[in-house]
């Protein structure tokens, strides 16, 4: 799970297991493996940090 932030300012978290793609246009849309897509503050590059920080936590431990 990764904590970001909706376009409108509103902090959330994400099971990043569940995105699809990341794309910015000139916003960053995050499209996940239901088809729903989700505007955020953060970037492209960020994103995918956030992730491979989520994911090394996690492999850490095992």
């Amino acid at each position: 799970m990764i904590d970001i932030t909706r376009i409108s300012g509103k902090p959330f978290t994400l099971n990043s297991d569940l995105i699809e793609t990341i794309e910015e246009s000139p916003d960053t849309v995050v499209t996940l493996t239901t088809g729903k897509k989700i505007i955020v503050k953060e970037g492209r590059q960020d994103i995918k940090n956030l992730v491979k920080l989520y994911r090394k936590e996690i492999f850490q431990n095992i």
